[in-house]
């Protein structure tokens, strides 16, 4: 530095010129001309002479961070026509002309006046001038020329990152690349060494090392292994001046983590694992894990299970729990603690990914013993069939022994078995069972045409434990009996036209029919049809039998007559198959019936065949016509005898207890004529769209208790009207409700006038009440206010 620093302060002192371009000439025409110019011709012949510069310089340098009391000098302008006396004048313009850069206008001397750094501009172009002092006229053209910061080594390398992450395989070879970390310095690089960077590595030895020019860091140990330790933090320098003393460094952060690769197999931490498992397990329960610890993560940790070998290879499986790397021991099939009591398997953990590299690592596979000891259960008693068919015939006598059913105890304790059925399946109670031997009985004939089969369960449970007990299925079919006589399978009927002939006309047969039977096919068909042994010679029909369980009806002569009888019933037996054979009397009945000559059918009524032979049909239809004016007249006299005035009070020759309907009103007069219309009185549901209530009669009917009705030659209205009041209020089977007439008004019209006594003894009334005499003590005084004047009269 020092000799740099002297270098430049002597080309400053002697103007030295360095560089190719000149920034400024002296015009000395009159001077030196042959030593400084030489001769041009111009357009005459005239000879121009050219005028060397009379100052030039380089370009100056200062250096940078220039820290000293004094401005530094950067350098001095000077021109040949200066003769020293003042008269000129230096001027410097352009960049930081006046604040960085001041100069000397007699000397020409330019400085510095601020610290420079080459970081932040590395040069400066300036102006520089002669004028004359008077009159500022330029003595020389003005030259342009460059201030350059002359660099020093003040910027420390610094690093693209503060911190470096990077990742290498464990086990990698000596050498192998992990990451490259790269450093900058602000510093010229094109000026001494300032820029010339060099790498080291201050931490992580001996692991990795890196290169000085290139900064690539790389393995310098073999075999290192993630297991052991998986991440290394080194720390890289990086120095200038080609990393001699004196230089600047910076420094770095790399954390290096080694990657997993399948260099360990799976290791059992114990040779032998000990589960157990109940009798009463059901396959699919967990019995156990075991686990092989591989100390690699990943895919290459993985490990799958395999029961290998072992007398419980049929009884017990193992899946891998791939969340926690466990092998899982499950039940297969069930196990029975009285059959055997331990179990051995033997099993493999192996790694599911291997890496070729590390074969030689290997096997990467373990195996270890499994004992599995099987625990005693109080099991449910067992069947010794899942399920029971058993026969019973139909009929048969209560009592009857069905079948048997038969469980015990798996357990050692052997404990005795009681049996039931459940009643959810026999809601008739078909059957019993004997809960100590389990014989199944009939309680009841059964009915095979009913229920051909019936599917029962059956209980049975330890005594000393009810809750341990076992359900198996009971099918009891039941067997036929021939107890059903065949019958008609329809409700046959035949058909013979009449005739006078005295042979049958026909070969065909009336009818033909088949028989049904309930009973199964062993003891229904083949069905045999015949007439009954007291009519075989019939002389009318005959039945032949077509052994096919048919038979056909045949006539056995002509000239049947709907006159004479238009009507026959003709038994037949059918007997069918069984043993012991059933039969039954079966009546088909046969119908005389007029024909056309091709033997359809026309009529089977006899009436009909007397009138189409003695009416005509003109004669049908007066008839009919009578019929229909009769009913008319009959509709004409009904609806006048309602429209037409009863009498209030019926007399003495007709029955009353007949003709009362009891109600609580008082009734309207004459004018309201439906009040003592019966029909209307026996129906008050209708008047008025009253809508009856929907109540449901009782199934039994009252019968009267002897002794409450009077003596039918009775006249005593008093005791008839209590008898009925009576009956009515001891009538379970009455209506709870009375039937009830409403009135809006009482009436003007009527004969025997105002029944109120307001106005008894000013109503004339025409109508006689002597009547009421003879209805008992009760009426004594109606009798007396509305007797006849002249019995009035004579009491007076």
């Amino acid at each position: 530095m020092k000799e740099n620093y002297c270098l430049q302060a002597a080309l400053l002192c002697l103007g030295v010129l360095c560089h190719s371009q000149a920034f400024a000439t002296d015009r000395r025409s009159h001077l030196r001309p042959s030593f400084h110019g030489h001769h041009e011709k111009g357009k005459e012949g005239q000879v121009l002479q050219r005028s060397k510069r009379g100052w030039v310089w380089n370009q100056f340098f200062v250096i940078e961070e220039y820290t000293g009391p004094d401005p530094v000098l950067v350098g001095r302008l000077h021109s040949d026509i200066d003769s020293g006396d003042g008269n000129i004048k230096y001027i410097l313009s352009g960049e930081g002309a006046g604040t960085i850069f001041v100069i000397d206008d007699k000397s020409g001397n330019i400085h510095a006046t601020k610290t420079l750094d080459r970081e932040e501009r590395a040069q400066y172009t300036l102006m520089a001038q002669a004028v004359d002092r008077d009159t500022n006229r330029p003595l020389e053209p003005p030259s342009e020329f460059i201030v350059k910061v002359q660099d020093i080594n003040d910027n420390p390398p610094e690093f693209l990152h503060e911190t470096y992450h990077a990742n290498v395989p464990e086990r990698s070879n000596v050498g192998t690349s992990v990451i490259q970390v790269t450093a900058s310095d602000a510093d010229d690089p094109t000026y001494g060494n300032s820029a010339k960077l060099v790498y080291s590595i201050l931490e992580g030895q001996p692991y990795f090392s890196v290169e000085a020019q290139t900064g690539i860091i790389r393995t310098a140990l073999p075999n290192m292994d993630r297991e052991a330790k998986e991440e290394y933090h080194v720390v890289i320098q990086a120095k200038d001046m080609g990393g001699h003393m004196g230089g600047l460094s910076g420094t770095t952060k790399v954390t290096i983590t080694l990657t997993d690769v399948n260099d360990n197999p799976p290791k059992f931490p114990q040779s032998v694992y000990q589960m157990s498992v109940s009798e009463a397990a059901v396959p699919g329960e967990e019995v156990g894990r075991v686990k092989a610890k591989d100390p690699d993560i990943g895919e290459n940790g993985l490990v799958t299970y395999n029961i290998v070998d072992g007398d419980g290879m049929e009884l017990f499986e193992i899946t891998t729990d791939y969340e926690t790397q466990e092998g899982v021991v499950k039940l297969k099939k069930p196990v029975d603690f009285e059959t055997k009591r331990a179990y051995s398997l033997k099993v493999e953990a192996a790694n599911v990914h291997i890496d070729p590299k590390f074969i030689s690592n290997g096997p990467f596979k373990d195996t270890v013993t499994v004992k599995i000891a099987v625990e005693d259960a109080d099991e449910p008693p067992m069947f010794l069939a899942p399920s029971y068919i058993h026969e019973v015939q139909e009929n048969a006598a209560p009592g009857t022994v069905v079948g048997r059913v038969h469980a015990k105890d798996p357990d050692a304790a052997n404990s005795p078995i009681r049996y039931s059925i459940d009643r959810h399946t026999d809601l008739d109670r078909f059957f019993t069972i004997n809960p100590e031997d389990g014989f199944i009985k009939t309680t009841k004939p059964l009915d095979r045409e009913e229920t051909a089969w019936l599917n029962i369960s059956v209980f049975a449970a330890e005594i000393h434990n009810r809750h341990q007990e076992a359900k198996v299925p009971v099918a009891i079919r039941v067997l036929d009996v021939n107890d059903n006589a065949p019958k008609f399978a329809a409700p046959y009927e035949g058909f013979i036209c009449e005739s006078d002939q005295t042979k049958p006309h026909s070969n065909q047969p009336i009818v033909t029919i088949s028989a049904d039977d309930k009973d199964d096919t062993a003891n229904g068909p083949r069905f045999i049809f015949s007439l009954p042994p007291e009519i075989i010679h019939n002389p009318n029909f005959t039945v032949r039998d077509n052994r096919d369980n048919t038979a056909g009806v045949y006539a056995r002569r002509g000239g049947f007559s709907r006159q004479k009888q238009d009507l026959y019933l003709l038994p037949i037996v059918i007997s069918d198959g069984g043993i012991p054979p059933m039969s039954s009397t079966n009546t088909l009945t046969i119908k005389v019936c007029g024909c056309d000559v091709n033997g359809a059918l026309l009529s089977c009524n006899a009436e009909a065949y007397i009138l189409n032979a003695g009416l005509s049909t003109g004669a049908l239809i007066a008839i009919l016509a009578c019929i229909v004016i009769l009913l008319v007249i009959v509709v004409l006299f009904v609806t006048l005898r309602r429209q037409k005035k009863e009498p209030l009070i019926v007399f003495e020759e007709e029955d009353v207890r007949e003709n009362i309907i009891t109600y609580d009103d008082e009734g309207g007069g004459e004018e309201d004529t439906e009040a003592f219309d019966i029909a209307t009185l026996q129906n008050p549901d209708g008047i008025n769209g009253f809508i009856p209530r929907k109540d449901i009669k009782p199934e039994y009917q009252y019968m009267p208790r002897p002794g409450l009705r009077p003596a039918p030659n009775s006249v005593d209205v008093d005791d008839f009207i209590n008898t009925r009041i009576q009956e009515a209020d001891n009538d379970p089977t009455a209506p709870p409700y009375d039937s009830i007439q409403i009135y809006g008004y009482e009436g003007r019209g009527s004969v025997a006038g105002s029944l109120s006594s307001l106005e008894s003894a000013t109503t004339d009334s025409d109508l006689d009440y002597d009547y009421l005499q003879n209805w008992g003590p009760r009426f004594k005084k109606l009798a007396d206010l509305y007797g006849s004047k002249d019995t009035f009269d004579d009491d007076s």
